[in-house]
């Protein structure tokens, strides 16, 4: 099979290689089993180190593995084959961490034989289809994707069934010091607001200053945006009023659209348009773009 194929695929979903277990179901309607392949000894089973989703909640494991002791596991681990008899997890690490918690001896499993990329693509679909990834696992994950297997920002669209812009601002976070990505890690920060503070020159205190008085995403903007203006430009030399809000937000959507910090000053009845790029490939993304309109 080649590798666009492959991708298509990807990109339709999960179904194509784990059943119909990703399937939306009706509100009110219970979802349906899945059949599995086989049952097997749980200690047969491993975690794979390359899982993007990092955090478990254990509150919520705990809960779960009561469902499980009750119920047992509706949906099946979804695995593939490392060594004889040993298997090692694509999707469903939350049900088999539960499942540990629960006392079980045995699990049930889907088994399919792929390599490492499908493995990876198809925990990251798993994860971001159940929305089971903080922003900063999903970041990583595509990441990864790109770092080892050579996708573009496009393919990681294509497979995820997300916007390249997504993808983008997604990768921006990663640009972040330790501390914010820690912030956003554990719930103290959105996505949103830790967008807002990439282009800062001081995220870490921006940072605590909106989860201590927790401020909005939109309000975070706005510190971002005074912030940068005081660095850049404390007092204006062309006595520039402050920008309105109706301008902030069309920066804001531009920047979001397009990935890229994007910056907008009126001046009469013209003005500046900037879009700041830090690699080739992204003033080639522009350029596609502009082109194609």
């Amino acid at each position: 099979m080649s590798e666009d194929v492959s991708k298509r695929r990807l990109g339709r979903g999960l179904a194509a290689l784990i059943g119909e277990m990703d399937q939306p179901v009706p509100v009110g309607e219970p979802r349906p089993a899945v059949n599995p392949d086989r049952t097997i000894p749980i200690e047969f089973v491993a975690r794979s180190p390359k899982n993007p989703r990092r955090y478990f909640d254990e509150a919520e494991l705990q809960d779960l593995a009561g469902s499980i002791r009750q119920h047992g596991i509706v949906q099946p681990v979804v695995v593939r084959t490392v060594s004889t008899d040993r298997y090692e997890i694509i999707a469903g690490e939350r049900r088999w961490r539960a499942a540990q918690l629960a006392g079980l001896v045995d699990i049930p499993v889907i088994v399919r034989d792929v390599d490492d990329r499908t493995a990876l693509e198809l925990a990251i679909v798993e994860n971001v289809q159940r929305a089971d990834l903080n922003p900063l696992e999903e970041a990583l994950g595509y990441e990864q994707l790109i770092a080892e297997h050579g996708y573009t920002q496009n393919d990681l669209g294509e497979i995820i069934g997300k916007s390249r812009s997504h993808v983008a601002n997604s990768l921006r976070l990663l640009k972040l010091p330790d501390p914010v990505r820690d912030m956003l890690a554990d719930g103290s920060l959105s996505a949103g607001h830790a967008r807002a503070l990439v282009s800062t020159s001081d995220p870490v205190t921006l940072a605590k200053t909106i989860a201590q008085k927790g401020l909005s995403v939109r309000d975070a903007e706005k510190l971002a945006q005074n912030h940068i203006k005081a660095q850049q430009d404390p007092v204006p030399a062309d006595n520039r009023e402050p920008k309105d809000s109706d301008t902030i937000a069309l920066e804001r959507s531009l920047s979001d659209r397009l990935g890229l910090s994007v910056t907008i000053n009126h001046k009469g009845s013209g003005g500046q348009l900037k879009i700041n790029y830090k690699t080739l490939d992204q003033l080639e993304e522009i350029c596609r773009l502009l082109e194609a309109r």
